[in-house]
């Protein structure tokens, strides 16, 4: 008897569930494909807008400047002060040359100062004596002036040791090799005990400055047109210019802003470009010299006409839309789009004007000349609102009616 019972109650469910599903289905499943009556179809009404777009060049990223490190001595290296991709600041040592033959010449020239300072020291008594001397007729003229030859010749010497010494001392710190900027350290090709020198193939490394960075890109003699045809001199064309942006390699947008900073003065014949240059601040040092990214360049497009890409139709590679008349009869309509959009609209640029209402729901399922009963999409959301609560509160005699 139980049983029979719990049969009799199972075949009422699946009765009741199939009804629902018959009444869901004839109504339509979901909001996308759902009519909120047989000829009941949302239109939007066109008007003129403004769209923010963007043009992406490719962009190569370089150092304010990137210095070779050179020696300027010869000898072998006997420590690397830093690491490669070490942050390094001006002044910092960044390789050691064996200074053993710089220090044994410094020396030496520091003796010869010396020496040479006192033989001046000599000679100057002497040829104060011989001028006492002179002044009184005991010596002669000859002997006088020889006296004042050797002085000269003992401040020469005394200027030539200096000079040695200078170079030797400078010689000697030149062993250092030491960063001329802050920046940030290449490659070593040279390792401890390599020899090195100035005539050297290849420099010890390079520093880079990245404190600001040089995004270097070419556009269009065109479209450099667009941008400056207001006039001006090339500072005031820079100044009107809009702020950049930096899509990096991995695809993610790079924080900060740059700024257009020089325009190159050459067209290049070869494609018609024109290189350009912008500046980015990189106190995060994420940007390196080397680096490739797209340069983001922003624009807006005034007095256009946007339709959702939903409203439209393609056939044949073009592009249809209905368009309401008079009478509520619809026309299949070809318009024209430009090849610029954000994923969501098309901007047309032909075949619709504003003030032109277009379908925007349900067109695969239209005909050219079908008449429908137009509502506006607030119509048709509150209507798919009301059938979702009728749904949830079981009332599935008024749901989707």
């Amino acid at each position: 008897m139980s049983t029979k019972r719990n049969r009799s109650f199972s075949s009422s469910r699946v009765a009741f569930y199939a009804l629902t599903l018959s009444v869901l289905t004839a109504c339509g499943g979901g909001q996308g494909g759902m009519k909120m009556g047989d000829d009941e179809f949302a239109v939007e009404t066109l008007a003129a807008a403004s769209s923010n777009q963007t043009t992406q060049y490719p962009a190569t990223i370089k150092g304010l400047q990137d210095i070779e490190i050179r020696p300027q001595v010869s000898g072998f290296i006997v420590k690397l002060c830093v690491d490669e991709g070490a942050t390094v600041r001006k002044g910092q040592a960044l390789f050691q040359i064996d200074p053993t033959q710089y220090k044994a010449a410094y020396d030496q020239a520091k003796a010869s100062v010396a020496s040479a300072k006192a033989n001046l020291e000599t000679v100057t008594s002497t040829e104060a004596n011989k001028k006492m001397l002179h002044e009184q007729k005991i010596i002669s003229d000859f002997e006088y002036q020889t006296a004042v030859n050797n002085l000269l010749s003992a401040k020469a010497s005394l200027a030539q040791a200096e000079a040695s010494y200078a170079a030797a001392k400078q010689n000697l710190g030149f062993c250092t090799v030491t960063s001329p900027s802050d920046g940030v350290i290449g490659t070593f090709p040279y390792r401890v005990g390599a020899l090195v020198g100035p005539s050297a193939a290849e420099p010890l490394t390079t520093v880079s400055q990245i404190g600001d960075m040089y995004v270097y890109f070419s556009m269009t003699e065109k479209q450099l047109l667009a941008l400056t045809k207001a006039g001006g001199t090339l500072k005031e064309q820079l100044e009107k210019m809009p702020a950049v942006k930096l899509q990096l390699s991995d695809g993610t947008m790079y924080s900060e802003e740059g700024k257009i900073d020089a325009v190159s003065g050459v067209i290049d014949q070869t494609t018609g470009s024109v290189s350009m240059r912008a500046i980015f601040p990189n106190k995060q040092n994420v940007l390196r010299s080397g680096g490739m990214a797209n340069v983001v360049f922003p624009y807006t497009m005034s007095d256009i006409i946007l339709i959702p890409q939903t409203a439209t139709q393609e056939i044949q590679d073009k592009k249809f839309v209905y368009v309401l008349q008079s009478d509520n009869t619809i026309k299949h309509t070809e318009v024209q789009i430009s090849n610029l959009n954000d994923g969501k609209h098309y901007i047309v640029t032909g075949g619709l004007k504003p003030g032109d209402k277009i379908v925007v729901e349900g067109v695969q399922t239209l005909k050219d000349g079908q008449k429908i009963t137009p509502i506006t999409l607030a119509e048709k959301e509150a209507k798919f609102q009301k059938a979702l609560q009728d749904q949830r509160d079981g009332n599935i005699q008024t749901a989707f009616k």
